[in-house]
């Protein structure tokens, strides 16, 4: 028999259901998407006219909220936080933190086109220039390094998994069957759909995936999407909203897009899906944003795209994505950067998890939309009910004795250093 919730309990409950509420209407791509025409005016100049994006442009763009109204409700939320559950509470503090980074992203959308949008986007998700420890490389340094290694490989790993040949149709299809059998709970049918009004060739909701209509795919896509898209970004809103009393598990912040996006890559990586050319279109998002942080314009950026793909619509679309919010010569919005960044570091806890004989907290990174810094709190939870496991979760994780005895080797070989072990391969390469 199911026991009754605590006090405590049905207060979280309480408190977190009204932080999914109040962070509803907070939309960021809605709000900072630029309409086809300003893509067709771009491509008739031949990409020789900066595109007519003003600060105008946004103010006709309304948001799905008063912000100052939002505020005061998110100030709110964050006092009644204290008052029920005081200043210390582990599970009050990451709701107050996530009431304040909602904050800051409104006051990032109400300065759409404006300087205080990029320095704001940067808080939230991050900038090339940061580093992964004191004194450590960055993420510019990690993309240069990638850029040297792929650069070697060119393109003798392609292959018949790589062809373009399903249809948006087809790729509905295709997937709507295999997310299915992922998604067993029949309370949670997944829905697979074509969309023209995204950016991306793909788009995951709460229960929807979304495929760019005119996009066309490859077995290799294909499979990248059900374990990227679906596994990842669909599963952990459905095991958040599987939260007792967490419900704001569900909904992620800025700062959780980071960790969400890294696990992300970390499954495509298992999977053995990913490919040079998916590697190459991340660290190029790297150095387009590291380019508008330092000071190129759209059609400086639309220039780099062109270079590694001379069709002038894609190029394009990549480039909308580093400057969309902001204007087409004043600087980037960041977000772009958190997929490589957020797999080093998934991929660095994982690994000192293991080390430190952490293992029942790595499954505990498909519980929601989660920090990495709070998921000691969420282990601590689980035994008392107030937190539950994650329902999906993919294979690799279901098994942790074989995850912990690959990512043990993983932990003596980066100790090795690749310049002598080089030299002795070399006769043999």
């Amino acid at each position: 028999m199911k026991n009754s919730p605590s006090e405590l309990q049905t207060t979280l409950k309480e408190l977190s259901d009204r932080l999914v509420f109040l962070q509803k209407p907070i939309r960021i791509l809605n709000a900072i998407k630029w309409d086809d025409h300003i893509k067709e005016d771009f491509l008739n100049h031949k990409g020789k006219k900066l595109p007519a994006v003003t600060k105008d442009y946004y103010a006709n763009l309304p948001l799905n909220f008063e912000a100052r109204d939002l505020r005061d409700n998110l100030i709110g939320l964050e006092h009644q936080i204290h008052k029920k559950l005081g200043q210390f509470n582990p599970i009050g503090m990451i709701m107050t933190r996530m009431c304040q980074e909602y904050r800051t992203t409104i006051d990032m959308l109400v300065h759409r086109g404006q300087h205080q949008f990029t320095e704001l986007s940067q808080e939230l998700y991050g900038s090339v220039s940061d580093v992964f420890y004191v004194n450590g490389p960055s993420l510019k340094d990690l993309a240069d390094n990638l850029s040297l290694t792929l650069k070697q490989l060119g393109q003798s790993w392609a292959g018949d998994k790589d062809d373009k040949r399903y249809t948006s149709k087809e790729a509905v299809q295709i997937l709507s069957h295999r997310l299915g059998r992922y998604f067993t709970d029949p309370h949670e049918k997944i829905t697979v759909k074509s969309d023209d009004g995204i950016v991306a060739d793909a788009a995951a909701g709460a229960e929807v995936l979304k495929l760019r209509k005119d996009a066309l795919f490859s077995e290799r896509d294909l499979k990248i999407l059900e374990v990227h898209e679906g596994w990842v970004h669909v599963g952990t809103t459905l095991n958040g909203k599987n939260q007792p009393y967490c419900t704001f598990l569900s909904k992620g912040t800025p700062s959780t897009t980071l960790f969400q996006e890294g696990l992300a890559i970390l499954i495509e990586m298992f999977s053995f899906v990913s490919s040079p050319q998916r590697i190459q279109r991340l660290i190029d998002r790297i150095h387009a944003v590291h380019m508008a942080e330092n000071g190129a314009n759209f059609i400086e950026v639309f220039h780099f795209y062109l270079g590694k793909d001379p069709d002038m619509e894609n190029a394009y679309r990549h480039t909308v994505r580093i400057f969309r919010g902001s204007l087409p010569n004043l600087g980037p919005f960041t977000k772009d950067i958190v997929y490589s960044k957020g797999f080093v570091l998934i991929f660095n806890y994982i690994r000192l998890a293991i080390a430190e004989g952490k293992l029942d907290q790595i499954p505990l990174l498909f519980l929601g939309k989660v920090h990495l810094e709070d998921l000691r709190v969420y282990a601590n939870l689980i035994e008392e009910g107030t937190i539950v496991a994650p329902k999906y979760l993919p294979v690799y994780f279901k098994d942790i004795a074989a995850l912990s005895s690959w990512m043990a080797y993983s932990l003596f070989l980066s100790t090795l250093s690749l310049e002598p072990l080089f030299h002795d391969y070399r006769s043999i390469l």
